[in-house]
């Protein structure tokens, strides 16, 4: 058994039900060190990284790791591989054989900087979704400052962290020289607190202004912190003042980040921003190909061409469902046919969120910054009536609720009406390249 495979495959499966951040926070620097007569040995960072998961997460790793493997009936935390050494002389709680896979070096990250070098332009997969924003990035590392700063966004897993961090690894790679830093929005707002209640803000200035390149991921956590969003703004001043590259990404385009403040807003929006939609099918077949290939696993076209099919959402999806099938090939210790992947697929496959109509028309009357109640009225005013085709829309396409459910819905109206509005939202996407992000932005919301 690979348990770096393993592992994978279980990080894929959480990475689906939790925040960007919240992922990178406490999942990423983790991996097996053992699996021994039904308990996975799970390395961890630190304890702190340790109490957290075995309070909040421990019930969500074992269920995916048994939905993975059936024997698998327990899991203990070790925090790093020195304490784990220790343990293992200490007491004899683990019997680790020779040839152990102990943590990969590093756990994959540059400590100095924060990268991942895993995440670089070659294992990158470009296709007409994220075309745009490949080209910019790679104007940056070309041309400093070229956009600045620039500025990333679009859903969950369409591939935003691997794009930024790949930036940062060719710009080290081409000017070594270069100080890059990636970091999280949610792990500046740690470093910004811990400054202020240890006294070193100083140090914390003197810290982040010294980068030439910062990259800072999911920035739209930073809409319920004012002080963090205050240090936020005089940082960007100060690198952008001094020439200093600046990468940020967010799930919205900065101008629907909620309670994000306006000046902070009008600095994202001064350089180049970019969306990463929904990978189209040939981009999703490009990528699948490209992940095995980097696997060094075989798929089969057919199974290619049913996965693209199937698994229509984000890139992180695509990825969690090839980890799936390559871990239970490896397990089963053969190619799996078309129908064991598909019977693979639909038991792992989560459930989506059940959204009422209502909570539909709610949102998108939040973010036109409308009354709801004005959506259902019969009114022709202008602000009133794109919105409401737009629920229709999104009603008619995402839930496929029926014409005349809809318009019933919708305060009563004909099905006719309905039809004709999702058909002129349809047509206007192709020209109107707002409100085809207003609609993706709206879109990630649910």
């Amino acid at each position: 058994m690979d348990n770096k495979k393993l592992w994978d495959s279980v990080l894929a499966e959480i990475e689906l039900g939790v925040s960007g951040a919240t992922f990178n926070t406490w999942f990423k620097n983790t991996s097996i060190a053992n699996l021994q007569d039904g308990t996975v040995y799970l390395t961890v960072p630190n304890t702190f990284v340790k109490d957290w998961l075995v309070q909040k997460y421990h019930k969500t790793i074992l269920k995916t790791l048994r939905g993975l493997v059936d024997f698998v009936r327990a899991v203990e935390y070790v925090v790093s591989e020195k304490e784990l050494r220790k343990k293992t002389n200490e007491t004899e709680k683990f019997s680790l054989a020779p040839t152990i896979e102990l943590p990969l070096k590093e756990h994959y990250i540059n400590k100095e900087n924060n990268l991942n070098p895993r995440y670089t332009f070659d294992a990158f997969v470009v296709g007409s979704f994220n075309e745009l924003a490949h080209a910019a990035s790679q104007s940056i590392i070309k041309k400093p400052v070229a956009y600045n700063p620039l500025f990333i966004y679009g859903g969950s897993g369409h591939g935003k962290t691997h794009l930024i961090q790949a930036v940062g690894n060719q710009i080290k790679i081409n000017s070594p020289e270069r100080k890059v830093f990636y970091i999280t929005s949610e792990k500046f707002t740690v470093d910004y607190i811990n400054a202020v209640q240890n006294q070193k803000m100083n140090d914390f200035k003197e810290k982040y202004r010294k980068y030439d390149v910062l990259i800072m991921d999911d920035i739209q956590f930073f809409s319920k912190t004012e002080r963090t969003q205050d240090e936020l703004f005089h940082l960007f001043n100060s690198l952008h003042d001094n020439n200093r590259q600046i990468i940020f990404s967010s799930d919205k385009h900065p101008n629907y980040i909620p309670n994000l403040e306006d000046r902070l807003k009008s600095r994202c929006v001064s350089g180049m921003i970019v969306d990463i939609p929904t990978p189209d099918h040939e981009s999703r077949l490009a990528i699948l190909r490209t992940k095995a290939r980097f696997s060094n696993f075989f798929l089969a076209d057919e199974i290619v061409e049913y996965l693209a099919d199937s698994v229509v959402g984000s890139i992180r999806e695509l990825e969690g469902a090839l980890n799936i099938i390559i871990c239970q090939s490896q397990f089963k210790n053969k190619d799996l046919s078309l129908v064991e992947v598909k019977n693979l697929i639909k038991n792992t496959d989560r459930p989506k969120k059940s959204i009422a109509p209502k909570d539909v028309v709610k949102t998108i009357a939040n973010f036109y910054n409308i009354e709801e109640a004005s959506i259902y009225e019969k009114t022709r005013r202008k602000e009133i009536v794109r919105p409401r085709q737009i629920a229709m829309y999104v009603l008619r396409k995402d839930f496929n609720i029926s014409f005349p459910s809809i318009g019933e819905k919708m305060g009563g109206r004909d099905h006719t009406t309905v039809i004709h509005s999702c058909e002129k939202i349809e047509d206007d996407i192709k020209n109107d390249t707002t409100l085809a992000q207003e609609i993706s932005q709206i879109r990630a919301m649910f």
